[in-house]
């Protein structure tokens, strides 16, 4: 043993000796060495080599045992247990006591009847309750909740067996817990109350409490407790917090018993685990590792100063508060349950009161601080479960004052003492807000009343979060906050905290709107006057520019109100679409308020530059003047709907205010349009255009000299290209201009001709080097000719993109448009087809072409297309492409098979003459290449295309007509491509052979959709020659475990497809799947069967189901750990 555990050993004699104890372990006489090693050695190694052939021979060899071997090894562990306990070493201890559990799972009750009694026994004795304890837990977790090696109705009977066992195992646990309680208060000397102890709000929660019992047995002090009672409580509570986890709700959990865990959990509230000044890592032991005595000998019972008891009692808080959590994660509440729930919420909502209680000598926020984290976390959880899962259940009686909670939970929010407790707190906030916005929405009548409860709670909230999110009241936490580093959700610490923050902020602006915009708008203002100001502080000299603010005091003050606006106009951002539809109206002066604002901002940043100046701390102030001017443009588009909704109500009436806005707004985008203005900036300016053309959609916008001026710029070949996206969005705004229907206008005075000829205009310009390339087509590939594809192609795809949902007129100018470049990037795809990233982008237009306008560039075209993409895309093309893994080669083959996903959609016949060679590129070229490769790359393109062309080309395979059907009822169909319909099906079965969950999951939805719309099972071909073999693989599925997280659809569809013919499925399919199981005898193939109900409904179906799954991996277990020759009865 030392050879094979020592680091020092060498490899092979390590391997060697590993070799020799498995064969050990293998003979069957190997455990009476094993006995006699654990009772005359000391060695851990030695010990724990033992256990672990116990444990082998008992979970895997048990059926093979001499049965008067079984009741030796019964008798001899439990003894050797109790004489050699506590000279072990814990983790000896612990899996001893997991190998008796383990027995007693076998053989309790029928073989090993006392294995609990002696379990309960023990508890009951004052010097074993911790051997009985731990045995009891251990108990919990393997019988409870057991693993596949036991049968199901051994499962069932040991959980039956257990729950019996309930209320005598709780009545214990409650005794050891308030014995304790009870033997170390007596002690406990009540000081006298201090002068600083006046406490605030000390009976805010005095209704919660039916009479005084509570409030006097949580206000007693915490008692003292030794170490051995202390291990001994925290062992319970774990005990408790295990049976909680899957005992049902009953008053077996008597109020005695939670009275007593209510009690531990102050251990967490009222114990301080971080002292004030960093300690030694000495202060808390003498030199002989026992807690050193108070220093100054006395003390509060239960305040000792030594840190390191604190961390370990408070630690009973915490495990106290795992039960309380346990109980309150639970949904299913019966009647009789739910005044011991709000009895629990009583007693943790005086927890509650007493950690956010204030006095001279603490704020709630440094006894927060002070407090385990793990306590405060659990606290939290408790929170966030009964506002998630029990309010509406409480918040109507008359005992509970929900309003009053609410003040606690405030406090407690907005004191917590790091960022993710405060982010926790929030999502508890958000919660409840849902709640009663839901709740308001149901019951409209009495709406006022539901709301006037709650408005002074979320006044204060909101309120609070606004101050929260800015620097003026929050700046030391604030500065905390990275706003660099991005996590998972590509946001950093920061925007994820003004993120969070503001959709508290949106949720109370949706109950309370008019007030919610009174408190923003104001705070808004006074940061924008500070802003607005700044012009006077700009000082010319030659040609630079200079903001003259440089003393370091003004200097901060001015990062923070711009870090501020900057928040502010986010926050304003998201209220925009509390302003229209049906309260447009309503609310319309507080929305031109905020839009003439932000018009008014965003031209004074476009016209004095703020983002060009110098300024004294450059790196600070520069990119604080760009986010202010970027998010003033990002919040302007936010309110692009309210504008739309502005325009069709004044668009027979005088428009003057609404032309002055646009006018405005187009003046401020404008000059930002190029390349010298920094990048954040530039797309804001975009964004924004793009939505004043694409939402607001002015008559007069393309009009206006400051869109003359974009589009001048952009047509103009010798001007200084912009950035690829802002590139592509500019040209997306001023297409759009020219090619969206005008809102409320009749067609005839849309304006098409001028506009159809304008936007011709426009795409020439921009295709101008593109259509250049038609002459090299049959010249070798240029690096020139790659650029110009590359700049030219993904604007076209995002022109045709952003119309491919609108009008017919529009799809059909944009066509007219852009015929040439298509015809020009079909000519050019042969050229390209070797090099897969040219392709690619080439393949993307293409895809975006037959998405958006396949109708407008006609059948015999589109035909032309398909025709010689199918010719270039040979089976050594593809092989070549595919082989490539996740490279640019196979992006080309998803977006060539995405394209015919598209065609074989297409309804009516015009593409029909196309299916059967897309079905053969599939089976014969596509399919042998990626069949037999783990990796997912083509697959789930290939098959969706294969399902597609079931879906939308049934009655290629299956000819019946309406009137056959309905006149000869089920008649036998009418088959066509009988072999192509096969091999598809073939390679969906094949699928599900693979590793690959994904590819798995997307087939077995794409065969559930086929039979739910086309009746897939019910067809004579997949009935007589296919059904069994499917229902086959999933079964093998389910036993090999390879595909678990899919069980629950895996035993839907083997029901959908039994149940097409039910007596069939019970008479022949599953004698004949029993009779192939390896590794089973007859009887057990017997049992299988029998167990197996005659069920027809899919509850009892499916639980049919992972019975049979779970008995046939049990049994294949049992038999294939039983010694040769055993004899199985």
């Amino acid at each position: 043993m030392t050879q094979k555990c020592l680091s020092c050993a060498s490899f092979i004699s390590a391997l060697s000796a590993e070799e020799l104890l498995n064969n050990f372990a293998q003979q069957m006489g190997a455990w009476r060495h094993c006995l006699y090693f654990l009772s005359n050695t000391r060695n851990e190694y030695v010990m724990m080599y033992s256990l672990t052939v116990f444990e082998n021979l008992v979970n895997k060899m048990w059926l093979g045992v001499a049965s008067q071997d079984k009741m030796e090894i019964r008798s001899c562990l439990p003894k050797l247990l109790l004489a050699q306990h506590k000279a072990m070493p814990f983790f000896i201890r612990n899996k001893l006591c997991k190998v008796i559990v383990d027995i007693g799972r076998q053989d309790w009750p029928m073989f090993y009847h006392d294995f609990f009694t002696n379990t309960l026994q023990l508890i009951q004795s004052p010097t074993m309750a911790f051997l009985g304890l731990v045995l009891l837990k251990t108990t919990s977790e393997e019988l409870a909740c057991p693993r596949e090696d036991l049968s199901v109705a051994r499962k069932d009977e040991l959980r039956k067996l257990l729950l019996e066992q309930v209320p005598t195992v709780l009545g214990l646990l409650t005794g050891i817990l308030e014995t304790i309680w009870d033997k170390h208060s007596v002690t406990a000397a009540t000081p006298p109350p201090s002068p600083t102890s006046g406490e605030s709000g000390e009976n805010l929660l005095g209704s919660l409490l039916q009479g005084t019992q509570y409030s006097k047995l949580l206000s007693q002090p915490i008692p003292a407790l030794d170490d051995d009672s202390q291990q001994l409580c925290s062992l319970a509570l774990e005990c408790l917090a295990h049976l909680f986890s899957w005992i049902p709700l009953s008053t077996s959990i008597t109020p005695s018993l939670l009275a007593s865990i209510f009690h531990f959990a102050r251990f967490g509230c009222d114990l301080r685990v971080k002292p004030k000044t960093p300690p030694s890592i000495y202060s808390s032991c003498s030199s002989n590792g026992e807690h050193a005595p108070p220093a100054n000998g006395g003390g509060r019972p239960g305040h000792e100063t030594g840190g390191g008891g604190q961390v370990d009692r408070s630690r009973l808080g915490v495990l106290a508060m795992t039960c309380i959590n346990e109980l309150v994660s639970k949904n299913c509440v019966p009647l009789d349950f739910e005044e011991y729930l709000l009895r629990m919420f009583q007693q943790t909502f005086f927890l509650l009161q007493r950690l956010t209680r204030e006095n001279n000598a603490h704020t709630v926020k440094s006894r927060l601080q002070e407090l385990d984290e793990s306590y405060v976390e659990k606290f939290t959880d408790f929170l966030r479960l009964f506002v998630s899962v029990h309010l509406r259940r409480i918040e109507s009686n008359a005992q509970f004052p929900v309003v009053e909670f609410l003040a606690l939970l405030f406090k407690y929010t907005f004191n917590q003492p790091t960022h993710e407790g405060y982010f926790a707190c929030l999502d508890i906030w958000s919660i409840f807000l849902d709640y009663l916005t839901t709740k308001i929405k149901s019951r409209l009548a009495d709406r006022d009343g539901v709301l006037n409860r709650y408005k002074d709670a979320l006044v204060l909230l909101l309120r609070e979060v606004l101050n929260r999110i800015q620097f003026r009241y929050n700046q030391a936490q604030l500065e905390e906050l990275d706003d660099e580093t991005l996590d998972d959700d590509q946001q950093t610490e920061w925007q994820r905290y003004l993120r969070q923050s503001l959709e508290v902020v949106v949720k109370v602006m949706e109950l309370l709107p008019s007030h919610a915009f009174a408190t923003l708008f104001p705070v808004l203002q006074e940061d924008l006057d500070v802003y607005l100001g700044l012009q006077q502080f700009i000082v010319t000299s030659g040609t630079s520019r200079r903001l003259n603010i440089t003393a370091e005091n003004d200097c901060r003050r001015l990062h923070c109100a711009l870090r501020d606006l900057s928040s502010l106009l986010q926050a304003v951002g998201r209220l925009a679409g509390y302003f229209i539809g049906d309260v447009f109206a309503a609310r319309f002066n507080d929305a031109l308020a905020v839009v003439e604002r932000l018009v008014e901002v965003t031209c004074y940043g476009s016209q004095i530059s703020l983002y060009d100046l110098e300024t004294a701390v450059p790196s600070v102030l520069k990119p604080d003047l760009i986010d202010v001017h970027a998010q003033s443009l990002a919040a302007l588009q936010a309110y692009s709907h309210w504008l739309a909704q502005f325009y069709s109500e004044v668009q027979r009436q005088n428009q003057s205010r609404f032309i002055s806005l646009v006018t405005s707004t187009m003046d401020a985008t404008a000059p930002l349009i190029t390349a010298k203005v920094p990048e954040k900036l530039l797309l804001s300016a975009c964004h924004l255009m793009v939505s004043m053309a694409t939402t607001v959609r002015p008559v007069f916008l393309v009009t206006l000299p400051a869109v003359q001026n974009i589009f001048n710029l952009i047509t103009e070949s010798q001007t200084r290209r912009l950035p690829q996206e802002a590139h592509m969005l500019v040209c997306r705004a001023l297409s759009n201009m020219l090619l969206l229907p005008w809102s409320n206008l009749p067609e005839s005075e849309q304006q098409w001709q001028t506009r159809s000829s304008s936007h011709a205009s426009l795409l020439a310009a921009l295709t101008r080097h593109y259509r250049l390339l038609r002459g090299t087509a049959n010249q070798p590939p240029h690096q020139n000719t790659k650029i110009v594809l590359h700049q030219t192609l993904p604007v076209l795809r995002d022109i045709v993109d952003s119309i491919s949902g609108e009008s017919t007129k529009s799809r059909q100018i944009c066509y007219q448009s852009l015929q040439e470049s298509v015809q020009v990037s079909l000519g050019l795809f042969p050229v390209f087809i070797q090099q897969p990233d040219v392709t690619d982008e080439m393949l993307s237009f293409f895809l975006t072409l037959f998405q958006g306008l396949r109708v407008q560039m006609g059948v015999p075209f589109t035909g032309q297309i398909i025709h010689t993409f199918l010719s270039m895309f040979t089976r050594e093309q593809l092989a070549a492409s595919i082989l490539q893994e996740g490279s640019a080669g196979c992006r080309v083959v998803e977006k060539f098979l995405k394209i015919l996903q598209v065609v074989v959609q297409e309804p009516g016949q015009a593409f029909k003459p196309f299916l059967p060679s897309i079905i053969a590129l599939c089976m014969e070229q596509v399919y042998p290449i990626v069949a037999e490769r783990s990796s997912p790359d083509v697959k789930a393109e290939m098959f969706e295309l294969l399902y597609q062309v079931l879906h939308h080309n049934w009655r290629y395979f299956f000819k019946t007509s309406v009137l056959a059907s309905v006149q000869r009822g089920s008649a036998e169909e009418t088959m066509e491509n009988e072999a192509q319909f096969s091999a598809a099906m073939q390679a969906f079965g094949q699928s599900f052979l693979q590793p690959d969950i994904h590819i798995f999951k997307q087939n077995l939805s794409y065969l559930e959709s086929l039979n739910s719309k086309h009746k897939l099972y019910h067809r004579k071909l997949f009935r007589t020659s296919m059904l069994f073999h499917f229902i086959n693989v999933l079964l093998q599925v389910l036993l090999h475990k390879s595909h678990d997280l899919l069980q629950e659809e895996i035993a839907l569809a083997v029901y959908n497809m039994a149940s097409v013919d039910f007596d069939a499925f019970y008479s022949a399919f599953m004698p004949e799947f029993l009779n192939g199981c390896q590794g089973v005898d007859a009887n057990q193939r017997a049992v299988l069967g029998r167990n197996f109900k005659l069920e027809r409904d899919l509850p009892s179906f499916t639980q049919s189901v992972h019975r049979l799954v779970n008995d046939l991996r049990y049994y294949r277990l049992c038999n294939s750990s039983l010694p040769t020759g055993t004899v199985k009865l």
